[in-house]
């Protein structure tokens, strides 16, 4: 759920296949008025207002029906992972499987569908489906493309690492991600995000919380990048403020969506947060909030990094 890279880390593993496109087809260009109503559909699911997001969405689809199509799935998928609507996950799913569309923009509905698959249980398939996504922004020359391509490829540089002679081009791809977040009006969430979780991964917390603070200066107040920042700011052990963005995070999703998937995630990280920081009772009480059958319903839905931490510590 929190972060896309994690399907794409898996596909490090996964056997090579060609991809080949005709060069009209390696772009991601539009006209000028659908260019205009996605970066507005993307700029309204920033700031949550979702009904408007998907109106953008069907007045695009009043003009290219696959393209309208991909974009009311990408708003859903953001529904999802704000809200924890499972059920707009699954309509994303249905939709983007539907959807007719062409080169680049193909590859993007596909590049969706992975992710949809790997948050539903089918981690293979959704990796296998997001590589060959990937692959085919490769040969493309525009910045937004080539940004695809790098999130893929940056795992598999990693993955590959401790190879002998093999290149390592991660330094540039960071670079690429890092450009295209800043210019790209349509797209920068889904740069920005993965970027993030590439310098968490590096332990570059600081790097991390400068990006976070960048994605809320771009949306303020978005939840899902207020608990990005609170993660970056716990591994810097800025506990007092971790915490502060976290129970502020529980109340708010407690009252506008109810005991949902980011409810619960952050009750699980109050818990590491205040036994980090020496607050053991107070952990406990955060423990104790998980004896809840709505809890147990979503346990499967929760990260599993989180879950695997947590576990290992005998914090749950």
């Amino acid at each position: 759920m929190f972060s896309r890279f994690l399907l794409i880390f898996c596909l490090a593993l996964a056997s090579v296949v060609a991809f080949a496109a005709d060069e009209h087809d390696l772009t991601l260009a539009l006209d000028a008025r659908q260019a205009a109503l996605w970066e507005k559909a993307t700029e309204a699911t920033m700031a949550l207002r979702y009904n408007d997001a998907l109106k953008y969405a069907k007045e695009l689809r009043a003009e290219n029906k696959g393209l309208g199509c991909i974009l009311e799935g990408v708003v859903r998928i953001s529904i999802y992972d704000d809200k924890g609507d499972t059920a707009s996950l699954h309509h994303a799913g249905r939709s983007l499987e539907k959807c007719e569309a062409s080169g680049l923009w193909d590859a993007l509905r596909r590049f969706e569908i992975g992710y949809v698959q790997g948050e539903t249980g089918h981690s293979v398939k959704g990796a296998m489906t997001t590589r060959s996504a990937a692959k085919a922004f490769e040969d493309s020359k525009e910045l937004e493309a080539r940004t695809f391509f790098a999130i893929y490829a940056y795992y598999i540089d990693k993955s590959f690492s401790w190879v002998p002679f093999k290149s390592d081009n991660r330094a540039e791809y960071l670079s690429v991600l890092d450009s295209a977040s800043k210019v790209s009006g349509r797209f920068w969430p889904l740069f920005l995000t993965p970027l993030v979780w590439m310098h968490y991964d590096k332990e570059d917390y600081a790097t991390g919380l400068k990006l976070a603070e960048r994605g809320l200066a771009r949306a303020p107040g978005n939840p899902v990048m207020l608990q990005i920042k609170a993660d970056m700011l716990y591994r810097l052990k800025r506990y007092d403020e971790a915490a502060r963005i976290y129970e502020e995070s529980a109340a708010a999703y407690l009252e506008r969506t109810g005991a949902s998937i980011r409810y619960w995630c952050s009750v699980l990280n109050l818990i590491r947060i205040h036994n980090d920081a020496g607050r053991k009772e107070k952990a406990a009480e955060w423990r104790a909030k998980l004896d809840n059958p709505k809890y147990r319903a979503l346990e499967k839905w929760m990260p599993g990094s989180l879950m695997d931490d947590l576990n290992k510590r005998d914090l749950i």
